[in-house]
């Protein structure tokens, strides 16, 4: 004789499980990985999913789709590395109830095609939004500073003392800082660069309310906004409406001298009209940490003296993604528990 009690996982969700007459049998729920994640989150898919790899590996779509097929997995955990499009969510079996991305931006997932099959789909937003916002400040200090030349000197064995005219930087204090896209991730910059006396500027699809703007000057048009700054940052979602937005035209509004950076989608950029600023001195420097073609970024941006570049490093922190990693197994487990998910990518 069988019947089912209620098991609640350490994300609170209920789980049902089977009990016998010789004691409980747990229903594991079956999941599939598709790259590889923090140790702490590996120890908990261990303990709450039946995965054959729960430290995860990097899977293209059709390996990814096989192990779903192998396992009758119950649910997905992806991330940008993978393309989730419309193929992919044609070809994924009806047992599959869940794909979880360990991000927040999803411009690799088909949304349309996934709502149209009924695939609850999640994203893990919040988490974060500091260490973005720190790593920005990164980007400035690194772009405006010449860290890029100044490590190079060093490595290369600095033999030689500059004189007071020579390998100047642009000082951060006092500016007047862009924000594009005054979201989570604006805002915390915008808290980060006012400790630098930074003067606030940012534009948006609307106006922020006054406890948020504190002070700080909207711009309905980016344009109008452009001439202002000193330093300009991207922190707008990526796509079609916003691909190549800042592009030859906009560059040039900038005042001579300015200091770009982009933590946002490399896709919101033209490349080309970027380098072209960099080498003609229009733009004093850039700080990337996203490029229009990832891992295979233009090797041209590498050869200036006048970018500070990184791999695409915005939430690489222990915390940060192990939180990422926790809070899409939340959705997981939320779902699978029969419940509603707690970050859906539409309502």
């Amino acid at each position: 004789m069988a019947h089912d009690r209620p098991f609640r996982n350490r994300a609170g969700t209920v789980i049902m499980v089977l009990t016998t007459l010789e004691g409980p049998a747990r229903m594991t729920p079956r999941l599939i990985v598709s790259r590889q994640m923090p140790a702490p989150v590996a120890d908990r898919i261990r303990a709450e999913f039946d995965c054959p790899w729960p430290e995860g590996r990097d899977m293209d779509a059709d390996e990814m789709l096989n192990q779903v097929r192998a396992t009758r997995a119950d649910a997905l955990l992806i991330t940008s590395h993978l393309k989730f499009g419309a193929d992919v969510i044609a070809r994924l079996p009806d047992h599959v109830r869940i794909a979880a991305t360990c991000s927040v931006g999803f411009e690799h997932i088909d949304v349309a095609a996934a709502r149209a099959r009924g695939l609850k789909v999640t994203n893990t937003p919040d988490v974060l939004t500091d260490c973005t916002a720190d790593l920005t400040l990164l980007l400035i200090l690194g772009a405006c500073r010449r860290a890029h030349e100044y490590d190079t000197i060093m490595r290369s064995g600095w033999r030689r003392g500059y004189g007071l005219g020579e390998m100047l930087g642009v000082q951060v204090a006092g500016k007047r800082i862009g924000i594009v896209g005054f979201g989570r991730i604006g805002q915390a910059v915008a808290q980060r660069a006012r400790g630098f006396g930074m003067r606030i500027l940012y534009t948006g699809p609307r106006r922020a309310p006054p406890a948020i703007e504190q002070g700080a000057t909207f711009f309905a048009d980016l344009r109008e906004m452009l001439p202002q700054c000193d330093i300009l940052t991207l922190h707008a979602r990526g796509g079609p409406a916003t691909a190549d937005l800042m592009n030859a035209d906009t560059f040039a509004l900038l005042p001579r001298g300015a200091v770009f950076v982009n933590a946002s989608r490399g896709g919101l950029v033209d490349e080309e009209a970027l380098i072209a600023a960099l080498q003609s001195g229009h733009l004093f420097a850039a700080g990337l940490d996203v490029y229009k073609n990832e891992p295979a970024f233009d090797l041209r941006l590498a050869a200036l003296p006048n970018t500070f570049l990184l791999p695409h490093m915005g939430s690489a922190t222990i915390e940060t993604r192990t939180a990422m990693g926790m809070r899409a197994l939340d959705n997981i487990a939320a779902v699978l528990g029969g419940g509603k998910p707690i970050d859906p990518l539409w309502t």
